[in-house]
């Protein structure tokens, strides 16, 4: 419904739920689901064509790298230290969200240096006009798919967040899109992870939660349909808020 691949719900879960699981095993579950979640999440938004095609595989490409760093490094982070990166993360993306973002026209920023220009027509008919500089959404891709890897929460609740308030994505074209970049992002480093024998008995139960997030993703793209685009943002954020505030005092 928001875009964000279920990772920033699940690792806090998962890390309440295995307080002796090393980060590693948590982030390698998740990554799993954030797969999972966001394929089924993009065939959704396939058949809504509201996904922004182009721009997905640029910045999908640009979060590869990053993803493989981040998995690698997963396993260098004590347990605590993990906990605490990821609260302030939330806590600060939460923060951002609910400040009134700027007012950016599409006539105003189509003709700047680097800009590329953006057309996505729904299957409803509403037609969505946007420009962004490219090499800013490359740069940025790159940062949350380490990011993103590296704590197992898939990365759309950064990568939402800037398609929306640093790209000027309109927020449903911002979720949809952001749902292929993330089970491009995910299979990278899920496979990373799988390559480092982190799943180790964990099979079973990525499999469940994963047959779960694929009926929830289908469920979750058809409610944000009947959603205006601000409240999915407010939606966001409190959720993003409550998970930073139980983990930092965990």
């Amino acid at each position: 419904m928001i875009g964000a691949g279920g990772g920033f719900i699940l690792v806090p879960v998962l890390l309440l739920l295995y307080p002796h699981a090393q980060p590693e095993i948590i982030t390698s579950i998740s990554l799993a689901i954030v797969f999972l979640n966001a394929s089924s999440g993009s065939m959704a938004y396939a058949r809504m064509k509201r996904i922004d095609y182009k721009s997905a595989m640029i910045f999908a490409a640009a979060t590869l790298p990053g993803a493989i760093i981040g998995a690698i490094s997963t396993s260098y982070i004590p347990r605590h230290t993990f906990n605490l990166i990821l609260s302030i993360l939330l806590f600060v993306i939460s923060i951002v969200l609910f400040l009134k973002p700027r007012k950016r026209v599409f006539e105003e920023a189509k003709n700047k240096k680097y800009h590329v220009d953006r057309s996505v027509t729904e299957r409803n008919g509403e037609q969505h006009q946007y420009s962004f500089n490219n090499f800013t959404g490359i740069a940025l891709s790159f940062i949350v798919g380490f990011i993103s890897s590296l704590l197992g929460i898939g990365g759309g609740i950064i990568h939402v967040p800037a398609l929306i308030r640093l790209l000027s994505f309109p927020v449903h074209i911002a979720t949809a899109t952001s749902h292929l970049i993330l089970a491009c992002m995910a299979l990278t480093g899920t496979i990373v992870h799988v390559m480092q024998g982190n799943f180790k008995d964990s099979w079973l139960l990525t499999v469940s939660i994963g047959l779960g997030a694929v009926i929830g993703a289908q469920v979750g793209a058809k409610l944000s349909d009947k959603i205006k685009g601000p409240v999915i943002v407010r939606i966001l954020a409190i959720a993003l808020l409550l998970v930073a505030i139980r983990l930092f005092f965990q």
